[in-house]
């Protein structure tokens, strides 16, 4: 099973795939300073809200390795500094500020006890080596807990990319099928192409054709019909950010596919880690939701013009699922059942 390396730690430098490429180009960027890596956020060429996570930890590390010449607390305060730089990338994928935070605390932590800035420097790099590994334990334990789930259902529906190219490893949403794989049971995929970024088409499209799982893409305004023709059996998506109550931001499309599949009693799975869920939002309506660049929307693949220079283009990047919608959230911990913000608190305490 051939699976494409998304993000690494190679000669001191961070190397990632470049996804603005895709599917055409499959390139390597090493990054070796925190503005590569702010840019690489930004754009796209690393997404997926656990690779951000990753990448953001590994990028505070390249933005504070240079700095000499200080005490202590001027370093410290460095490094909260670059933080709130990587954080101010993206808005909405939660990984992006746990992952900052953590690396925060944990520095803040060490420097009670250190007062060798070399020695905190190593220290964060070890951290952020420690959350590049867990995030491929996380993605297992999701594909064999969502495995359980889909494991008696032969086709499913995904929508944009939560696989191995928005982690470290299997994914979350496609890690239960690449699971099914290593069993035996191959299932057939419906991609939503995901406009207007096509993620589901450039690049899940890709990374399960290169598994040699059978994968066949549609548009996106194509999902509530092939779901009527009874071939979808459950839906997978992956999430970036989940509130207290289970209401699920992910990629702009997603709530059409929650509303098309509880309309034809299709089980409507969430997948993702604990690092996904922000407990200080009650609610769907708190989540902040970014919004990027008319030229998305107006000119397709970047290449033409599909809107007239006249007119408007509403570009939001994710839109939020009702908890109500969802038959179940899909963690590393464990598969949570509604009532969802009794059974949250219940899984992340």
């Amino acid at each position: 099973m051939a699976r494409l390396k998304t993000i690494d730690w190679v000669d001191n430098r961070v190397r990632l795939i470049d996804q603005t490429l895709l599917p055409d180009d499959i390139r390597y960027i090493d990054i070796t300073d925190i503005d590569g890596m702010y840019e690489a956020i930004k754009v796209l060429r690393v997404r997926g809200a656990p690779a951000i996570g990753v990448a953001a930890a590994f990028g505070l590390y390249l933005g504070v390795r240079g700095f000499s010449g200080g005490s202590v607390n001027e370093f410290l305060k460095f490094v909260d500094d670059r933080a709130a730089y990587l954080a101010s990338a993206r808005p909405t994928a939660v990984n992006l500020f746990w992952a900052l935070d953590r690396m925060k605390k944990f520095v803040h932590t060490q420097a009670e006890s250190s007062t060798d800035i070399d020695t905190l420097k190593k220290h964060l790099l070890d951290e952020a080596i420690r959350i590049f590994e867990e995030d491929k334990r996380m993605c297992r334990a999701i594909g064999e807990h969502g495995f359980e789930l889909i494991k008696d259902k032969n086709c499913v529906l995904t929508h944009c990319n939560a696989g191995g190219l928005a982690t470290s490893g299997l994914g979350t949403a496609l890690a239960p099928i690449y699971v099914g794989q290593e069993r035996g049971i191959v299932f057939r995929i419906f991609a939503d192409e995901t406009r207007p970024l096509l993620q589901g088409a450039r690049i899940t499209a890709l990374e399960l054709s290169e598994a040699g799982i059978p994968v066949t893409v549609i548009c996106d305004n194509m999902a509530a019909s092939v779901m009527a023709s009874g071939q979808i059996k459950a839906c997978i998506v992956g999430a970036d950010r989940i509130a207290e109550s289970g209401d699920t931001a992910n990629k702009i499309g997603t709530y059409s596919v929650a509303i098309a599949a509880a309309y034809h009693k299709i089980p409507f799975y969430v997948a993702a880690p604990s690092s996904t869920f922000d407990l200080k939002i009650k609610s769907g309506i708190d989540i902040p939701i970014e919004e990027r660049g008319r030229e998305e929307v107006a000119i397709f693949g970047g290449a033409k013009k599909t809107v007239p220079d006249k007119a408007e283009a509403f570009n939001p990047s994710f839109d939020v699922t009702p908890s109500e919608l969802i038959t179940a959230i899909i963690t590393e911990k464990g598969v949570i059942y509604p009532p969802y913000t009794v059974n949250i608190a219940k899984m992340m305490c």
